[in-house]
């Protein structure tokens, strides 16, 4: 299987930031993509992203759990800010990238 970007416009890459470790935020503003995304915690995390789309509710409870460069690929997205991510640490961040397989 071979990943490639796909040109949607711009961008089909970015990162969020949780500012305050337990209030979840959408991964991105209103954005449309209807693919496969692929999520990445940044490497300098020193605490748990929770990714989820629990609508502005995502925890250590129901999130799915990436440590620090651990990566994770939803299958099918349709729009961006249908995933929410929240951190047990102020600050740590997540990557992201649209893909086609």
């Amino acid at each position: 299987m071979s990943l490639a970007y796909i040109s949607l416009g711009s961008p089909t890459s970015g990162s969020m930031t949780v500012s305050a470790s337990g209030v979840s935020v959408a991964l991105a503003d209103y954005r449309q993509v209807n693919c496969p995304v692929m999520l990445k915690a940044f490497p300098g995390n020193t605490g748990t992203i929770y990714v989820g789309n629990v609508s502005g509710s995502v925890t250590a409870t129901n999130g799915m759990p990436l440590s620090s460069g651990e990566a994770m690929v939803y299958s099918f997205v349709g729009n961006l800010s249908d995933i929410y991510i929240n951190s047990s640490v102020n600050g740590d961040k997540v990557a992201w990238a649209v893909l086609q397989v």
